[in-house]
């Protein structure tokens, strides 16, 4: 008996057929925005991880710039100050001497 009642108002309704046809081509165009939507979601993360993983590239590249900038710098005083701790070692030395001399 319900199958019977289905079947008449199958017939019957051409609209609701229509109805439902549209319903299902709007879920499936929603469907398609949301993939859209998450495509340039995870487009756009992975933009800006690349673009963070780029900044921390740089600050490192600018950090070890740096350090091998100060070592250069202590390499090229550590000459003149061991230069200098030699001229006060010989200074002391020749005022004792000429201290014990008197």
């Amino acid at each position: 008996m319900l199958q019977a009642y289905r079947a008449a108002n199958d017939a019957n309704d051409p609209t609701r057929l229509a109805r439902q046809a549209e319903r299902v081509a709007l879920a499936q165009a929603r469907e398609a925005r949301q993939a859209e939507k998450a495509l340039l979601k995870a487009e756009a993360q992975a933009r800006l991880e690349a673009e963070k993983q780029e900044r921390q590239a740089a600050i490192a590249a600018a950090a070890q710039a740096e350090a091998e900038q100060r070592e250069a710098e202590a390499k090229s005083r550590r000459p003149v100050l061991d230069e200098a701790a030699r001229k006060a070692e010989r200074d002391r030395r020749y005022a004792n001497r000429k201290a014990r001399k008197r």
